[in-house]
């Protein structure tokens, strides 16, 4: 018998490619079954879907999080399709992602209906297969530097959660039952059985 291993799920692309901010929203709408990032020296990120797996995993987790939000009214859950232009001048899509009520009121209609002109206060970055750990890293570290208050890169391959914080060294958590949203997100939960 002949075993015929899976091909690997590719890897992000990126493009050195110089668009305006009106040009890369547009892109982003004319290609809706695709998924783009931007970086601070704007360059494209394209990423690939999925596999069945991290979609899962990526669905409970924001599922969990908009329960919650649906519970508490506190602000506005997202799910990974939504882009947020951070101050630096990146545009980034977290896996999932969460900001209070009252910054999201200060946004014109206009505003929310386009990619967020700010950065969430909570993000969570689900790794996959395919991804590299340190550019997940270094775009967690990217959302606390631009205002994110609690980020989570959770990787369910090693059973690792890393948490970041503003100010404070990066904590990282071998094989957690669950995780607290502690002041940022008030009695929030996040049963990771699903993810592990």
């Amino acid at each position: 018998m002949v075993s015929i291993a899976s091909p690997p799920i590719a890897s992000a692309l990126t493009l050195r490619i110089n668009l305006s901010d009106e040009q890369f929203f547009q892109l982003c709408q004319d290609n809706s079954d695709l998924r783009f990032e931007r970086t601070p020296l704007g360059e494209l990120i394209i990423m690939p879907p999925t596999g069945g797996l991290t979609g899962d995993r990526n669905a409970d987790i924001t599922f969990q999080l908009r329960a919650w939000n649906r519970q508490t009214r506190q602000g506005k859950s997202f799910d990974s399709s939504t882009g947020f232009q951070l101050p630096n001048g990146a545009t980034r899509s977290p896996d999932a992602s969460w900001m209070s009520i009252e910054r999201w009121e200060t946004l014109t209609f206009s505003e929310q209906e386009r990619f967020v002109p700010l950065c969430p206060d909570f993000v969570v970055e689900l790794r996959s297969a395919s991804d590299p750990l340190a550019p997940l890293q270094a775009k967690l570290q990217e959302y606390i530097e631009n205002g994110a208050r609690l980020g989570w890169l959770i990787d369910p391959k090693q059973q690792t959660v890393e948490i970041y914080r503003p100010n404070q060294v990066v904590e990282r958590v071998q094989a957690p039952a669950q995780l607290s949203g502690e002041s940022v997100l008030l009695d929030f939960i996040l049963d990771l059985s699903p993810i592990f």
